[in-house]
């Protein structure tokens, strides 16, 4: 059986493949497909991808690179988030996966609009997939719209940045949102590429729930107790924000307890389909993660 690093790193290099090839034409605007493709292929997981090829892959899809449109797709909403949440006006932040983030390299204007091109490129990619049905690019573009928009991750932003959540009840709605959402978006968008059944189709998001709390928690975590050089960015930087955490709310202990807790909830949400267990590594892996 196909381990689960082997298959991740099979999924992860087709993604990087895709997207080496996106805004490499010679235009008069080159500086903005620079400042695009820096923070595009600057690393990362690639953990949302992953996830829509593997339900892709469950779902029945005989050639899970068939779904490489939607999975990119994904990868390029969460790029411009990324880009948009390091400026001054939101986190401020100076370092993003261990590199100078965007507008640091490229100044803020260029930064802000590379952030916005990216978001209606990912919908061109999903619309001009032509392997797909229509009716099934369509259903993942609507997915995509309600996991990074005005109900989703923006609202999870908006939460986080301008309400000052504090209780547990709080913060778990702005991870659901922030992190969550686009989590959630890329499991269900896997089941829609391929067409996939009702069943699935639940299963994905019940699991993307999980994931995404326990994902969320340890960065939490991490942004305590791990090593700025394995995390990519400063270690504290919520402290110093003065952001409420799970780690003021329930300690390390009960943070860990809690990841562990979701974890059991993402992998007992897919057992009945996840035959060759890649999704409970997955999930196992994401608990474990030091960055």
């Amino acid at each position: 059986m196909e381990s689960f690093k082997s298959r991740y790193d099979t999924y992860r290099q087709a993604v990087e493949g895709y997207l080496q090839g996106l805004f490499t034409d010679k235009t008069p605007w080159e500086d903005l497909y620079e400042s695009m493709r820096y923070s595009l292929l600057a690393g990362g997981k690639r953990i949302r991808p992953v996830l829509t090829l593997e339900f892709a892959r469950l779902s029945g899809m005989e050639n899970w690179r068939n779904a490489l449109s939607p999975a990119c797709a994904l990868e390029l909403v969460h790029t411009y988030s990324l880009i948009h949440d390091d400026l001054p006006c939101m986190d401020d932040d100076d370092l993003r996966r261990g590199k100078p983030t965007n507008h640091k390299v490229y100044g803020e204007t260029l930064a802000v609009l590379a952030g916005d091109a990216l978001q209606p490129e990912a919908f061109r990619l999903i619309l001009t997939a032509t392997n797909l049905p229509a009716e099934r690019r369509a259903a993942c573009a609507l997915i995509l719209a309600e996991s990074a928009g005005a109900q989703g991750m923006v609202a999870g932003q908006v939460l986080d940045t301008l309400h000052a959540p504090g209780s547990r009840e709080e913060l778990t709605l702005v991870h659901r949102l922030k992190t969550g959402a686009m989590i959630d978006g890329a499991c269900r968008m896997g089941v829609a590429a391929a067409g996939g059944s009702g069943a699935l189709m639940d299963a994905a998001a019940r699991y993307a729930a999980g994931l995404g709390m326990a994902f969320q928690i340890r960065d939490d975590m991490l942004d305590v107790v791990g090593n700025a050089g394995e995390f990519g960015k400063p270690i504290g930087s919520d402290a110093q924000e003065g952001k409420v955490t799970f780690v003021n709310l329930l300690g390390i202990d009960g943070c860990q307890q809690a990841v562990l807790d979701y974890t059991r909830q993402a992998k007992e949400a897919v057992a009945p389909f996840d035959k060759a267990g890649f999704l409970t590594a997955l999930a196992d892996s994401l608990a474990e993660r030091n960055k």
